[in-house]
C-alpha cells in the first residue's frame, strides 16, 4: 500500500469512505488476486497525483467481506468511485490507468 492510500475495514468503512468530504476510489482486492496486484501501483500513483482531491481506500475482501457483500462485489478487483456516500462509477477487472483517471476527473 502506498503512502497516500488508506486501508479500510468493515469497522472503518463508514468513517473513511461514506463520510469522506473527498471522492473516494475504493479498491476491493485480495492478497491472492493477480489482477489486484497489477492495478495496485496504478491506484498508488493516482493517490499521490490527486492527493488532497481524492482518497484511495483499499478493502481486503477476505478480511472485510461484509462491506464487499453490501456493495455487490462479486469479482475482484472491483474499484468503486464514491462521492457523498454513493457509488458514482464502477470499474471491474484490471484496467489501464487512463480508465481510472477518466472516472476520477468526471467527478472532481
Amino acid at each position: 500500500m502506498g503512502a497516500h492510500t488508506v486501508d479500510v475495514t468493515d469497522a472503518t468503512f463508514e468513517a473513511e469512505v461514506l463520510n469522506s468530504e473527498l471522492p473516494v476510489l475504493v479498491d476491493f482486492w485480495a492478497v491472492w488476486c493477480g489482477p489486484c496486484r497489477m492495478i495496485a501501483p496504478v491506484l498508488d500513483q493516482l493517490a499521490t497525483e490527486y492527493d488532497g482531491k481524492i482518497k484511495v481506500a483499499k478493502v481486503d475482501v477476505d478480511k472485510s467481506g461484509m462491506t464487499a457483500g453490501r456493495f455487490g462485489v462479486r469479482s475482484i478487483p472491483t474499484v468503486l468511485l464514491m462521492k457523498g456516500g454513493a457509488v458514482v462509477e464502477t470499474l471491474v477487472g484490471a484496467q489501464p490507468k487512463s480508465n481510472f483517471e477518466d472516472a476520477v476527473r468526471r467527478h472532481l
